[in-house]
């Protein structure tokens, strides 16, 4: 294969993707239709009814992109093929036009995961309900739903040629995908003493669906093993140093592909250049600056656990957001604020918002205005690119155009109209559309090219909070339309990406992503609303009958922040009324950082490493819900096959690395949901043996340090 017929740039999708076209084969056929909707639906149903469970469970795409292979095949063994014209029309179109094809499954896929994908708004709803007992009118619910999860469509198109197009935003998650459906579709010859990529799935499938029900339901303490809290039981700071769930996790690790991947992403798709970026950042951060921070007690430290991401009273106490709270009139307390006390906050929680906000200044800056630059510049034509354009119309721009204005207009009227329920006025909209819209492109070339991501959360949080205080509900609805509203362009560009490399007509793609967000979107917002006006005290334990699983064990974080930061405010925490107003210094850390990178780039233009250097990803802190042990495993096992295998055995990492990441997760997902709904969902538990909870047994590592703090479960130092 000569570089003429494929000059991509990027190694990894020369190795990977196909650079051959049939564009004979259908694509938007009844199959499609039928088994990518019903796909869809039922995914958005199970994720939303079980997330609210005290057991969440989350059911993934690539448990739908397997199974409808064989109803695929089978449908198209059992259809009749005879063309059905619709009446009064000059159109017809067949139950069966013929093989099911790998391009009828990329699009059911493409419907699948719009259903596996979680609605970010349905946590709007579920506080208003259930934990501020408020009344939302139901249209009102449904339309934030829907808007906030299609407002990014229409400003991902004109990123296209960026994003999409460039064979430098290479998007390196969709390359587990490609490899996957190539196993599952292409007919390959078995190397003599060797496997087919479809044997290595299924191996790999069935070893990782085996094996799982181990750390998953018979000795769950395997997932974080800390054996330093074993030899040292009664040390804190040994237990500190040791724990990989609530301290520093030095030794710690865990036998479950599930610590591996599940919060990180699987490092077998992650680039190496983009893992080394982490692993500086990490030890830097978390290895120096945390620990100096905690032992010399900055901000009271060791008054707080150090690995902890929940608010505290200054005596080391839960923070009693009721205390500042008044119920009659849904505002902010003062008198209850002032007797009751100031936000505290651990040591790595504060790191970990001064490092997101440094982390949002250096995105826009040089790092990334010269990746956005010189992928602008350079040619565009690869060959997946030249064969979408000479096969395929593209999208016309005004579809994005058009669906932008109507969407904005739907946000515009769930929140003015319906008696301002929601609190956000309409020059907030605009303001968070524009920050998601301002920010889609950076972000967007983060994702592209190192499979890591940068939020809009905290940002968005504090730029309401300062300018619209004292409104817990408008602070969490700006943060749902700005943050989540970028990431689901991000996600449109994603697979749109995925749409790219295995040559899917563009407007198909559009089509069927439109139709499964609103699906999906729909199905997620009428489940939710169905629990939360059915089941009697859902979301509220201390009323809940003994053993209920109603406890929304996620909605509790997003009710909290909506009081700390809508309620209770930035400007008394991050400003001049609070605690941590030092922290807006790493803004300016975050504008300043990239420069030194920037001058060594061009002074010393032969120092290949520096223009690799990633500041966003190096400098981004760890944070829920990823613990110690899952960034050991995670760098442990992909400098291992990004570095040692890439290098190697390069014709084995082509051909099985992707078909291992996919097999490994699909395993994992196949054995969870049969675990939870045929033992777990029953109370039926494991084995009463140690292991029995994800618990690495280091009580200690989470206790106060400093004398005189009573918290459960710790002793009290004298």
């Amino acid at each position: 294969m000569t570089e003429d017929k494929n000059d991509c740039p990027i190694e990894q999708v020369r190795l990977t993707v196909p650079i051959t076209d049939d564009p004979t084969l259908p694509c938007l056929t009844f199959r499609t239709w039928f088994l990518g909707i019903i796909s869809c639906g039922v995914l958005a149903f199970l994720n939303q009814f079980f997330g609210y469970r005290q057991n969440a469970l989350t059911v993934s795409s690539v448990l739908a992109q397997i199974v409808v292979l064989p109803m695929g095949r089978m449908m198209e063994a059992s259809l009749p093929r005879k063309a059905i014209r619709i009446p009064g029309t000059r159109w017809s179109f067949s139950l069966n036009p013929g093989p099911f094809n790998m391009k009828e499954h990329v699009l059911i896929t493409i419907l699948a995961n719009a259903g596996s994908s979680s609605v970010y708004a349905v946590g709007i709803i579920t506080i208003v309900k259930a934990f501020y007992h408020r009344e939302i009118h139901p249209l009102a619910a449904l339309l934030l739903t829907q808007s906030t999860q299609l407002l990014g469509f229409g400003w991902a198109g004109l990123f296209r040629k960026v994003l999409v197009d460039s064979p430098y935003m290479w998007w390196p998650a969709t390359l587990v995908q490609v490899s996957l459906f190539r196993a599952l579709h292409e007919d390959e010859k078995r190397l003599k003493g060797g496997l087919s990529r479809l044997q290595f799935f299924m191996i790999v499938l069935i070893s990782s669906f085996s094996y799982y029900i181990v750390p998953n339901y018979l000795f769950q303490s395997i997932t974080a093993l800390s054996f330093i809290c074993w030899i040292w039981k009664d040390s804190f700071k040994a237990q500190q140093i040791g724990s990989g769930l609530k301290g520093f996790g030095i030794g710690s690790f865990g036998l479950d592909w599930a610590t591996v991947a599940s919060f990180l992403g699987s490092p077998l798709a992650t680039p190496g250049f983009a893992m080394m970026n982490m692993l500086v950042g990490y030890i830097i951060i978390f290895y120096m600056v945390v620990p100096l921070s905690y032992w010399n007690n900055w901000y009271e430290a060791r008054r707080f656990p150090m690995y902890s991401f929940r608010t505290y009273n200054a005596d080391g106490t839960i923070y009693n957001v009721s205390k500042v709270l008044n119920q009659s009139s849904f505002s902010f307390n003062q008198e209850g604020y002032d007797e009751y006390g100031k936000v505290n906050l651990s040591i790595l929680f504060v790191l970990a918002y001064g490092l997101s906000f440094a982390t949002l200044a250096a995105t826009y800056l040089m790092t990334i205005w010269e990746q956005t630059k010189a992928s602008m510049s350079k040619k565009f034509g690869d060959v997946h690119t030249r064969l979408m354009k000479e096969n395929y119309d593209s999208v016309p721009q005004w579809w994005f155009h058009s669906l932008l204005i109507f969407v904005l207009g739907l946000a515009l009227l769930t929140c003015e109209g319906f008696g301002r329920q929601l609190q956000l006025p309409y020059w907030g909209i605009i303001l968070a559309v524009c920050l998601a819209m301002v920010f889609t492109l950076p972000v967007g070339v983060i994702v592209a090219t190192t499979n890591q991501g940068v939020g809009l959360n905290v940002i968005t949080e504090m730029i309401i909070g300062y300018m619209y205080p004292g409104r817990p509900l408008a602070n969490v609805v700006f943060k749902t339309y700005g943050d989540n509203s970028m990431w689901q362009a991000i996600q449109f560009l994603s697979d749109f990406k995925l749409g790219h490399y295995m040559k899917i007509p563009p407007k198909s793609m559009f089509i069927v992503q439109l139709v499964g967000t609103l699906v999906a979107s729909s199905i997620y917002f009428a489940t939710s609303w169905w629990l939360l006006t059915t089941v009697e005290f859902i979301c509220d334990p201390s009323k809940l009958p003994t053993g209920s699983p109603w406890t929304c064990p996620g909605d509790d974080v997003f009710y909290n922040a909506s009081i700390i930061w809508g309620l209770v405010g930035p400007q008394r925490m991050f400003g001049n009324l609070g605690l941590y107003s030092k922290m807006n210094y790493f803004f300016l850390f975050g504008i300043l950082a990239p420069v030194p990178f920037w001058i060594l780039s061009r002074k010393f233009p032969k120092w290949k490493w520096v223009r690799l250097v990633n500041i966003p990803i190096l400098i981004n802190c760890p944070g829920p819900p990823v613990k110690p042990v899952n960034y050991n495993m995670w760098f442990a096992v992909g400098m291992f096959f990004n570095f040692v295998v890439y290098k190697r055995f390069k014709s084995w990492w082509a051909r099985h690395n992707y078909i291992l990441s996919a097999g490994l997760d699909a395993g994992v997902a196949f054995m969870a949901i049969i675990c939870y709904l045929v033992l777990q969902n029953r109370n039926i538990n494991g084995p009463e043996w140690w292991g029995l909870e994800v618990d690495d047994h280091c009580p200690l590592a989470n206790c106060p340090s400093v004398p005189g703090i009573n918290v459960k479960g710790c002793p009290i130092i004298q």
